[in-house]
């Protein structure tokens, strides 16, 4: 079994009560993949740019959680 993936918890506070929304891990995978030279977003399938997106934002997670 793997280990869970750190989704950093909630990106925004919610707003109307609710629990559910965008994680910290999925705002900075939108982040990164806006980032992405165009160039790249061309050449690449589309779930190659993805999971590249999520493992820069894996990586600031990490990142943020060492600096803790």
């Amino acid at each position: 079994m793997s280990a869970p993936i750190n989704d950093g918890g909630p990106a925004f506070p919610p707003g109307d009560g609710s629990e559910n929304g965008m994680t910290l891990r999925d705002y900075f995978a939108g982040q990164a993949l806006a980032a992405m030279p165009a160039g790249y977003m061309v050449e690449q399938p589309d779930h190659v740019i993805a999971r590249f997106a999520y493992s820069l934002a894996d990586a600031m997670l990490a990142a943020q959680e060492a600096t803790k």
